[in-house]
C-alpha cells in the first residue's frame, strides 16, 4: 500500500481570473483596463497567470482582444504567462505572442464535452496530438486541463479509473502538466484526496495543478484536501470570479485572496504579497460592475484586531 505524501511547505497559486472569471462577465472589460489589471496582479507574487484565451470572438466576445492584451502586458521574472487554446489555429496564435505556457482542455465525461467542445474525449485526444506537433519546437510548457474530473453535471460520477487512463493517456502524448477540474463543484474532500493521492504516486514527476470552483461552498476544503494529498499547484481566481454555465447561479472559482490567506494562516509558504493582492481585488467591483464572493477582502485578514467599545474600555 503506498504512502501518503507529506503536506507541501510552499505552493504556487496560479490566477486564472482574466481568462477564466472574465469570459462569462456580462461586461466587457476594456484592453486598456485588462492590461492594468494584469499587470497589476503580476506584481503580487502569483506563480502564474493565465491571462486570455485565444478561442473565436464570436465563442466569447470578452477574450476578444486576446492578442493585443497578451502582447502588451508586463512581462514579470518568476511569473508565467498562460493562455488557454481551444484548437491549431489558437495555438498559432498564442505561440506568436510568446506565452509562456498553452492549457489546453477537454472533459473526462463525454456529455460535457459534446456540449462544451463539441468533442468526445478521444476526438479532444486526436486533437492535442494535432497541437502538440504544431508546438514541439516552440520550448512553451503544455498543460491540459482535464474537465469534471470530480463528476459530470450530466452523468453525476465519472469513475476513477476512467480518469486515471485519460491522464495516461495525455502523458503518453507529451503533455507536460495536467490540471484536475472540478468544473461545476461537485467534489468533495474525500474524494479530492484520494484521487490526488493516487495520481501523484502513479506519476510523481508530472506537474499536477487542482482547479476548484466553490459552487457548492467546499472550494477551500478541496483545496486543502488536495495539499494534504501533496499537491503544491492551485488555480484560483480574484475575486471568487467565473463559474460555469452548467451551474446557473453559482459562486466562481476558488478565490485567489481567500485561498492565498488560509495557506499563509497556516504557515504554508504561497510567494503572494497578501496585502498588495487584497489591494488589487478591492478594485474588482468597479472593474467589472457588481460584488464579488471574495470574503478576505470584506473581513479582514484573520489578523486584523479592532477597538474595544468604549463601554467596556
Amino acid at each position: 500500500m503506498s504512502q501518503p505524501l507529506p503536506c507541501p511547505s510552499k505552493v504556487e497559486i496560479n490566477e486564472v481570473a482574466p481568462r477564466d472569471g472574465l469570459q462569462i462577465e456580462a461586461r466587457f472589460v476594456p484592453t486598456e483596463a485588462k492590461i492594468r489589471w494584469i499587470d497589476a496582479l503580476s506584481a503580487t507574487g502569483l506563480r502564474r497567470i493565465e491571462a486570455t484565451s485565444f478561442t473565436s470572438p464570436k465563442a466569447i466576445p470578452n477574450l476578444k482582444d486576446a492578442a493585443d492584451v497578451m502582447s502588451a502586458i508586463q512581462r514579470w521574472e518568476g511569473v508565467d504567462v498562460t493562455a488557454l487554446v481551444p484548437n491549431v489555429k489558437g495555438t498559432e496564435r498564442a505561440l506568436a505572442c510568446h506565452v509562456d505556457e498553452i492549457n489546453l482542455v477537454m472533459s473526462a465525461s463525454k456529455s460535457h464535452g459534446l456540449v462544451n467542445l463539441r468533442m468526445t474525449p478521444e476526438q479532444s485526444l486526436e486533437q492535442f496530438a494535432t497541437i502538440l506537433d504544431v508546438s514541439k519546437d516552440s520550448g512553451v510548457f503544455i498543460n491540459a486541463s482535464l474537465s469534471t474530473t470530480f463528476g459530470c453535471p450530466f452523468e453525476g460520477e465519472v469513475p476513477e479509473a476512467r480518469v486515471l487512463e485519460l491522464i495516461a493517456q495525455l502523458i503518453a502524448l507529451g503533455i507536460q502538466g495536467i490540471t484536475l477540474c472540478d468544473t461545476t463543484g461537485m467534489a468533495n474532500p474525500a474524494q479530492v484526496k484520494r484521487l490526488c493521492e493516487a495520481v501523484l504516486n502513479r506519476w510523481p514527476d508530472t506537474p499536477f495543478t487542482l482547479h476548484f470552483h466553490n459552487t457548492r461552498g467546499m472550494g477551500l476544503a478541496n483545496a486543502l484536501a488536495a495539499w494534504q494529498a501533496g499537491i503544491t499547484r492551485f488555480d484560483a481566481s480574484l475575486g471568487g470570479l467565473g463559474g460555469c454555465p452548467f451551474a446557473p447561479g453559482a459562486t466562481g472559482n476558488v478565490c485567489t485572496e481567500d485561498l492565498v490567506h488560509m495557506f499563509e494562516s497556516m504557515g504554508v509558504d504561497t510567494g503572494v504579497d497578501l496585502d498588495a493582492l487584497l489591494a488589487v481585488a478591492t478594485t474588482l467591483p468597479d472593474l467589472i460592475g457588481h460584488d464579488v464572493p471574495g470574503q478576505v477582502v470584506k473581513a479582514g485578514k484573520s489578523t486584523r484586531r479592532y477597538s474595544m467599545p468604549a463601554a467596556h474600555v
